[in-house]
């Protein structure tokens, strides 16, 4: 092995750091396990991956190769079994959980404590993508939702078995849910863990004739369930809420799970949202821009009046308070920011044209006009449509 380079079987470079190094053992690992891969040459490359690992993981062995590209051993001693550093004593990995936590993962193995599966646990939570039209999503809404999920059996109150019945502890497994197989490999004893075939990881097991007949034994049945939901004024595309014990039913008595709703705005043709605050654009004339006018502006509450100043000019911002969407938490409201767009008349009847032809006259401009061709009047009249 001293003639390999350590960097190159673990995939790193020379500056590399403690948790690239680490990273990319933990990877290879348990790629090249021979528990997992069984190609030619996997075991030969797992061991070479694990004399790499101790090298380049003890700072002095490190810095030794990397002056003189070796550190004195012979090819062999530094993989050290399964005890020794680099092997399953978990020392090659730092003592952070060790190769075991790899194992874990393919193999259910590992020292670890498993939990008890008779243990209450909570049920799956559950989502539901709700559309709201826009103004609905502003103001809020109460509705009626139907969606499937698994409730806990009325018959048997979700222990599976008949009234008057229950289950017992599996024989198999003595109640802990998991099977242990023990294999001899060209490195030693391996130890897998799998989830007990006869109780299937529940540590319990029914005899078929004292099954629930409403749930088959499951504890659970799936349903339509029905729900009236109170849709908070302010929500906004995205966002969710969550709705507590309404998702799946949970297993050995543990609580339910919980179900998010997530909410689908659809846009507006008139108003455009920002968190609480709405856009909406205003056209006035020419005149009602130079003279100054009152004039009827939408808003999600209803029409209001706008002042626009004399001389206001094309794409002038004005806010109007407390006109945007309510605060989620019922403290306040947005508000609404309206642009006046100044829209120049196409076409110009003959008292028009003589009162802006009398209006430039004034300003001491000379404009001289031009009549519009046929085209031009064509292209106004399709736009207008």
């Amino acid at each position: 092995m001293a003639e390999k380079n350590y960097y190159d079987v673990l995939g790193v470079s020379k500056d590399a750091s403690e948790a690239d190094i680490k990273h990319a053992y933990r990877r290879l690992a348990a790629k090249y396990h021979p528990d997992v891969n069984h190609e030619p040459g996997a075991e030969e490359k797992f061991k070479d991956i694990n004399e790499a690992y101790e090298v380049l993981s003890d700072s002095q062995k490190r810095a030794q190769y990397d002056q003189f590209g070796t550190t004195g051993q012979q090819a062999g001693q530094g993989f050290g079994g399964f005890n020794g550093a680099g092997g399953f004593g978990g020392q090659g990995f730092g003592g952070a959980g060790g190769f075991e936590d790899i194992f874990s993962q393919f193999f259910g193995g590992g020292g670890r404590a498993r939990q008890d599966p008779t243990a209450p646990r909570p049920g799956r939570d559950l989502q539901y993508a709700m559309t709201l039209k826009f103004m609905d999503a502003i103001f809020g809404k109460t509705t009626t939702i139907k969606y499937d999920r698994d409730a806990q059996c009325k018959t048997c109150h979700g222990t599976g078995a008949k009234p008057g019945k229950s289950a017992s502890t599996c024989q198999r497994c003595g109640g802990s849910g998991v099977v242990v197989t023990v294999r001899q490999t060209p490195l030693g004893n391996m130890q897998t863990q799998t989830a007990c075939p006869d109780c299937h990881g529940t540590g319990k097991v029914i005899k078929p004739e004292d099954r629930c007949e409403t749930c088959h034994g499951s504890g659970h049945v799936h349903e339509k369930h029905e729900l009236e939901v109170k849709v908070p004024a302010g929500v906004d595309d995205g966002q969710q809420m969550r709705l507590q014990g309404q998702g799946d039913a949970g297993e050995n008595g543990g609580p339910a799970g919980d179900l998010y709703i997530i909410f689908r705005v659809t846009p507006s043709r008139e108003f455009r949202r920002d968190g609480t605050n709405i856009y909406v654009d205003q056209d006035i004339s020419f005149a009602q821009a130079a003279l100054g006018d009152e004039v009827q502006v939408k808003t999600v509450h209803g029409d209001v009046s706008l002042k626009v100043p004399a001389g206001t000019q094309s794409e002038t911002n004005f806010r109007l308070r407390g006109k945007g969407v309510p605060f989620l938490n019922g403290k306040g409201t947005g508000d609404e920011h309206v642009t006046v767009h100044v829209k120049t008349p196409k076409n110009l009847n003959k008292r028009q044209r003589e009162a802006m032809m009398a209006f430039a006259a004034a300003s001491g401009e000379d404009v001289k006009g031009v009549k519009k061709s046929v085209l031009d009047k064509l292209k106004d009249a399709f736009e207008d449509r």
